[in-house]
C-alpha cells in the first residue's frame, strides 16, 4: 500500500484549539475533546506503553497517532475491504517495550471467499512499518462480507483471543454451533500464534462457541473475558466467556429473524449459556471496556460499550440488577454517532471511535481539556 500523501495526513490532526462538548452523566459533566479527525470508517484501536495510539480503518490503513502528529504505518497485510470485512482490530500486547509487537485482525482474501485472521508482526522503532508480518490464524473461508467478529484480547497469562462471527450464516446455518468450524467461535491462540486449547471434539484453538457477531470484548478487573455480540432483529448480548461453554447462536436467542419468525428454540435450552445482559431492540453494541475508575470512581468496574445503530455510549452497572440483566445509562452527542470502539487510556480518559464523525475523541470529566 502506498503512503497517504501529506496533505491527505494533514486531514487526520485535530486542531489544537478544536472545540470540546459537553456531555451530561451520572458522573457529572464529561467533556468530549476530538483527537484525530478526518478518518474513513475506523474500527480499533489500541495504545503504545508511550502514550500513543494506533487506530485501524477498515479500508486497510494502520495510523500511528503521537506527539500532535498522524502517519500512516506500512507493511500491513492484505485485506478483503468489502461489506464489513477489510483491516479489523489491532492489539499492542504487554510485552511490546521488549518485543515491539503489534497484533492486527482482517477479513482475509483466501480461495473460497474471505475469512477472519490475526498475525502479528514488530512496530519498527521509528513507527512507520509493521515488519515481517506473519499470519497465525485463518478461519474457515466463505463467500461475502458478513459477520467477520475480529475482536482481539491478550488474556492474562499472555494467550490471544480473536473473535469471530457466523459470516451471515443466519438462523439456519449451524456452523456457529459445529466446534470443527472457526465461525461463531472465540479462539484462543498462543502469543506466537499456535492454538491455546486443545479438545478432541473440537477445532484447535476453539475457546468457546455459539455466537452470532462479536464486536467488543474485554477483561474485567479480575482478568475474566467479556464480550457483546449483535443478534439478529432483538437478541443483542453481553456475555461471560468460559471455556468450552456454548452461548446458543442459533438455537436460542431474544431476538427473532429479520422476517419475525422465532429463532431456533426460544430463549433457552439445556447445556447452553444465557447472556449476562441482552438488548431488544437490537443496539449493535460495539467495542467493550471495564471501566478502572481511575478519573470517575464512581464508574469503577461498571461496562462501558458503543452502539452503532442508536448513536450512543453506554454504561452497565453491574451492581444494579435490571429486568434485562444490569442497569443502563446512555450518553448522547453529536460525537456519538456509530460509537465503533471504545477503550481507557493510561491516564484513565475513556477514548471512542465515531463511524459517523470519522473521528477519534477523548472523555473525561470537567468542561476544559
Amino acid at each position: 500500500m502506498k503512503p497517504a500523501p501529506i496533505l491527505a495526513l494533514a486531514a487526520l490532526l485535530a486542531s489544537p484549539a478544536a472545540a470540546e462538548g459537553i456531555i451530561p452523566s451520572s458522573a457529572g459533566s464529561l467533556a468530549v475533546t476530538p483527537v484525530l479527525t478526518g478518518l474513513n470508517e475506523p474500527w480499533g484501536m489500541a495504545f503504545l506503553p508511550d502514550g500513543s495510539v494506533l487506530v485501524t480503518e477498515r479500508d486497510g490503513r494502520l495510523l500511528l497517532s503521537r506527539d500532535g502528529a498522524a502517519a500512516e504505518v506500512g507493511g500491513l497485510p492484505e485485506v478483503f475491504a468489502e461489506g464489513q470485512g477489510g483491516l479489523l482490530d489491532v492489539l499492542v500486547p504487554r510485552d511490546f517495550a521488549d518485543s515491539r509487537r503489534v497484533w492486527l485482525s482482517f477479513a482475509n482474501p483466501v480461495e473460497g471467499g474471505a475469512a477472519t485472521a490475526t498475525g502479528f508482526g514488530r512496530l519498527s522503532d521509528d513507527g512507520t512499518r509493521i515488519e515481517g508480518f506473519r499470519t497465525v490464524f485463518t478461519g474457515d473461508p466463505m463467500p461475502g462480507g458478513r459477520h467477520f467478529g475480529a475482536r482481539l484480547v491478550e488474556m492474562p497469562d499472555g494467550t490471544v483471543a480473536l473473535t469471530t462471527g457466523d459470516r451471515g450464516t443466519g438462523p439456519m446455518g449451524l456452523q456457529a454451533q459445529d466446534p470443527q468450524r472457526a465461525e461463531g467461535k472465540v479462539i484462543l491462540l498462543t502469543g506466537e500464534g499456535a492454538p491455546a486449547v486443545t479438545r478432541p471434539d473440537a477445532r484447535p484453538g476453539v475457546f468457546s462457541l455459539g455466537h452470532r457477531n462479536i464486536q467488543g470484548a474485554t477483561l474485567d478487573l479480575q482478568g475474566q473475558l467479556w464480550v457483546v455480540e449483535h443478534g439478529a432483529r432483538g437478541g443483542d448480548e453481553l456475555n461471560r466467556i468460559e471455556e468450552g461453554r456454548n452461548y446458543g447462536w442459533p438455537v436460542i436467542s431474544y431476538g427473532v429473524n429479520y422476517n419475525g419468525d422465532t429463532i431456533g428454540n426460544g430463549s433457552a435450552q439445556d447445556g447452553m449459556e444465557q447472556p449476562v445482559h441482552y438488548w431488544d431492540p437490537s443496539i449493535a453494541p460495539s467495542g467493550l471496556l471495564v471501566y478502572s475508575g481511575k478519573l470517575i470512581p464512581g464508574w469503577k468496574g461498571d461496562i462501558l460499550f458503543g452502539s452503532l445503530n442508536s448513536d450512543f455510549l453506554g454504561r452497565l452497572d453491574p451492581d444494579t440488577p435490571a429486568a434485562t440483566g444490569f442497569a443502563e445509562e446512555r450518553l448522547s452527542s453529536d460525537e456519538t454517532q456509530r460509537v465503533r470502539d471504545v477503550t481507557e487510556a493510561p491516564d484513565g480518559s475513556i477514548w471512542f471511535l465515531s463511524v459517523g464523525q470519522g473521528a477519534l475523541y477523548r472523555l473525561a470529566p470537567g468542561t476544559s481539556g
